[in-house]
């Protein structure tokens, strides 16, 4: 294990509280726009994409071409973590999180205008997936980034709950994005949402990136940061970070796909698949998990921090592995409520997978992955094992459920064990792995 793992050296320089709250800030503000436009894309695909870039073929394969282009997105995340990752290593973290902020803003707003298959054709989906993968490519940077400057300059004992922000930065981002589309959703008629509606969210994206790049251009770097360039000695620069990182800690990242399983796997289920589910297999109305996008959006700004700052005080292995199996337990009881269109026994459910499974895992997974690494390569390292693990667990996550629905006839079964396996094997993970911390 590096030396760079244990706890610091007496003379060591300790991040000043200041310092942490704007890198927590600004990796939180950073977050938020970022998921806001990669969430946007998906609860709109699941409600208009199949129609507006695919109608030309069966409703059924437009919902799972709508899904690819979802899991696109995903693909393009990895050569995000490699590319910010290296000259994140070797630059610096806060120069890539301006840079992948500017890029999703772009890549968002192109959405918002581009022209639908009844005006351009063929041309129309193929712009919409290079739009997508520009927009995985620029969250593939920001995690490692904004979770390594978050915990680097946060205090010890404390990094959990600092670097929650990142997290919450996704419910804010999935509120926002949930609640805009249910606002227009219910002042447009169906033929207007379908028309252009659905577009004035992504244009709204542009304030939003304005407002990060204000915030995350008044924090500092990471001091650990610069007392590992300061104390690396040149000639190790030959070698690119990310395969210092593979060469050093190869199952690092394999351990990362699996804790990832849970995070991901609850959350697309629930804000993505059972959206299109729920409303073509079961006639229910959209407006239920939008709203419960809402609510599950909302409870994440309370349980994330609470989580956190939990896992800071009883150690982060016993937060991660509750929630796990709060996952797996909840699977089967959440399409079982969902089949029975059962609202109170969908909304219950939903929060259990959303806000208590997903959130219990993701409040402690920044400091948990980041210190798997060496400080010199861990921006390669943890962001590219993230974001690796989020095509396994996550990019095809509503296209694989989908496609177990078709294949099974429309059974919801084989779904419930693909999200109770996942939370599983998540919790397998976290009880068997060896940790640096002393809880």
């Amino acid at each position: 294990m590096d030396s760079m793992l244990t706890a610091p050296r007496p003379d060591e320089e300790t991040p000043s509280y200041n310092r942490a709250r704007r890198a927590a800030w600004g990796s939180f503000v950073g977050a938020v726009v970022d998921w806001f436009d990669f969430l946007l894309y998906g609860i709109t695909a699941a409600l208009v994409f199949n129609s507006e870039f695919f109608p030309q073929i069966d409703p059924a394969m437009g919902t799972l071409a709508a899904f690819a282009t979802f899991g696109v997105g995903f693909l393009f995340r990895p050569l995000g973590g490699i590319v910010f990752g290296h000259f994140g290593d070797r630059l610096g973290r806060k120069k890539m999180l301006m840079m992948t902020v500017w890029i999703m803003g772009i890549a968002t707003a192109c959405i918002g205008i581009l022209p639908s298959f009844a005006t351009i054709g063929w041309w129309a989906p193929a712009l919409l997936v290079s739009l997508r993968a520009i927009q995985g490519f620029a969250v593939g940077g920001e995690w490692g980034g904004a979770a390594l400057l978050a915990v680097e300059s946060a205090p010890s004992g404390k990094k959990a709950f600092y670097s929650s922000g990142i997290q919450m930065g996704y419910g804010v981002g999935l509120l926002l994005a949930t609640g805009l589309v249910s606002l227009i959703s219910s002042l447009t008629t169906d033929a207007q949402f379908m028309s252009w509606g659905w577009r004035l969210p992504f244009l709204f994206s542009v304030v939003l990136v304005l407002g990060a790049l204000w915030v995350r251009n008044g924090m500092e770097e990471s001091v650990e940061f610069e007392r590992a360039r300061e104390e690396q000695p040149k000639e190790a620069n030959k070698s690119l970070p990310v395969f210092e990182a593979l060469f050093r800690h190869p199952g690092a990242f394999l351990k990362i796909i699996l804790l990832r399983l849970c995070e991901l796997l609850t959350m697309y289920i629930v804000t993505a698949f059972a959206l299109n589910y729920s409303t073509h297999n079961l006639g229910m109305s959209r407006e239920l998990f939008l709203n419960i996008g809402l609510l599950v959006g909302g409870i994440s700004c309370l349980t994330i921090p609470l989580f956190a700052w939990l896992a800071d005080r009883f150690g982060r292995r016993r937060i991660y592995i509750t929630g796990a199996l709060v996952g797996a337990l909840s699977a089967f009881p959440f399409f079982m409520a969902l089949e029975a269109r059962s609202i109170v026994g969908v909304v219950i459910f939903s929060l259990l997978l959303a806000n208590i499974a997903h959130d219990m895992v993701v409040c402690v997974q920044q400091p948990m992955f980041t210190e798997m690494f060496g400080a010199g390569y861990r921006y390669s390292g943890a962001g590219v094992g993230y974001q690796v693990a989020s095509v396994v667990g996550g990019g095809f996550t509503p296209f694989i459920a989908a496609a177990l629905l078709n294949f099974s006839g429309g059974a919801w079964h084989s779904v419930a064990i693909y999200l109770m396996a996942g939370c599983v094997l998540s919790a397998l993970t976290a009880m068997f792995m060896k940790t640096s911390q002393p809880h």
